[in-house]
């Protein structure tokens, strides 16, 4: 009689399946109105980050901030929500083509993943229930969604999680600076925004950067 045996197989698909079925999740309570767990859900993904993008990164933000916000504009609304989803998916058919020879010590454009938690940290920091947005946030939705559509295309590029080791930080001085940052959002804003601010730097610190090295270049 065969024993049923855990293969090394089983765990990368078990967190496959968790991403999706938290994407999954995300549409379904967006749809119900319930824009707050929908976002913690695409942020629970990002835990269980695997094969599964194109769901819960792909599909899940734009349709969050499509019900929260953008109906109301529409087809329009649908139309620039889209973009995320459109963006995301050229971004990781990108990312498979160059699997080859990837280098993981970085990513050209922004990954997915990092769009994804963004739009959901930004609701989860200022979207109020029964309310809604309100101004000035209301403002930032749209070029928000144009920067990390742009953005998740682009050639700028960004970093891979790294392991917060000392030897780590010597090599990226730069992990020093997004530590402290990341204590000083945590010591002046409440969780859920200084989550979303977290990103915000990280995303700025890469485009900055890369305009640097563009500098150097010519001169």
């Amino acid at each position: 009689m065969n024993r049923f045996r855990i293969t090394p197989s089983v765990i990368p698909n078990l967190f496959t399946a968790m991403n999706m079925f938290s994407g999954f999740l995300s549409i379904v309570s967006a749809s119900q109105g319930r824009f707050i767990y929908a976002s913690w859900l695409i942020i629970i993904a990002g835990v269980f980050d695997a094969l599964s993008d194109v769901v819960s990164f792909g599909a899940a933000p734009p349709f969050l901030i499509y019900k929260s916000y953008l109906f109301q504009f529409d087809a329009a609304g649908i139309i620039i929500s889209s973009f995320l989803m459109l963006a995301g998916g050229f971004r990781l058919a990108r990312f498979n083509i160059q699997l080859t020879g990837f280098d993981k010590e970085f990513f050209r454009g922004l990954p997915i993943p990092m769009s994804a938690m963004t739009i959901a940290s930004f609701c989860l920091a200022f979207y109020l229930t029964p309310d809604g947005f309100s101004k000035p946030y209301t403002d930032i939705i749209i070029p928000l969604i144009l920067v990390l559509s742009f953005l998740m295309i682009s050639r700028i590029r960004y970093d891979s999680i790294p392991k917060f080791k000392l030897s780590v930080i010597k090599e990226k001085p730069s992990l020093l600076l997004f530590l402290l940052a990341a204590v000083l959002l945590l010591i002046f804003f409440r969780f859920t925004q200084a989550l979303f601010f977290m990103f915000v730097f990280t995303i700025v610190f890469g485009i900055f950067r890369h305009i640097f090295y563009l500098t150097k270049k010519k001169f």
